[in-house]
């Protein structure tokens, strides 16, 4: 199965790895029991190789009229260009904001009005992020068909944001599979999933720390 296919590579190489006792603490001042760094994938040709064809393999699946890959600033952008070399299609990406020179661009790569776009992205916390990037493209008249992404936590908050922007996304793996494939493999207690799942279920309550 891909989803765990991904889970060991990203485990193998730790990209992402578990320290349920020891959180990691977030931007925002989130404990996570959790660290992801998927840009190691880059780094580990065999492992880039299982994500990029991958990404290419779920976005024949699900999004099969896709004209135009479009990266996110700054993660998904190797991802998108790989995964458009292997899939012979154009791609592009997407600025967290627009330059302050030149033509002041914030899409960087041709973009016609109309045209059908995936858009790369290598992970989904809160989803926030991968959604402004959405609404750019959108405003410049593409028409979105969705995203594709490395991993997602599977948080609620993510699913409603992009419920609510009217955006699919599918990834190659998530939190759930990880922490399956951690306990398998003896990365994590078996015992420690019920904490991990309520990390997951509400990241702003950290009871699961002391559990």
């Amino acid at each position: 199965m891909l989803s765990e296919v991904i889970a060991k590579d990203l485990l193998k190489i730790r990209a992402v790895f578990f320290r349920p006792d020891e959180p990691f603490t977030w931007a925002s001042g989130i404990k996570s029991p959790i660290y992801c760094d998927n840009r190691l994938t880059l780094t580990a040709p065999e492992v880039r190789s299982d994500v990029e064809n991958g990404l290419a393999e779920l976005i024949r699946q699900h999004y099969p009229d896709a004209e135009v890959l479009m990266g996110t600033s700054t993660a998904g952008i190797a991802h998108a260009a790989i995964t458009g070399h292997i899939m012979g299609l154009p791609m592009g990406y997407v600025r967290s904001g627009a330059k302050d020179h030149g033509r002041q661009s914030r899409i960087e790569g041709r973009l016609e009005k109309g045209q059908k776009i995936v858009v790369v992205e290598d992970l989904i916390s809160t989803g926030g992020s991968v959604i402004e990037v959405v609404n750019a493209l959108r405003d410049a008249g593409a028409e979105v068909l969705g995203i594709v992404s490395i991993f997602t936590y599977n948080m609620a908050k993510s699913k409603e944001r992009l419920a609510e922007a009217n955006v699919k996304n599918v990834s190659l793996t998530d939190f759930d599979a990880i922490a399956a494939v951690a306990a398998e493999e003896g990365y994590i207690a078996e015992s420690d999933i019920e904490r991990l799942i309520a990390f997951r279920d509400d990241p702003s309550d950290e009871s699961w720390i002391n559990k």
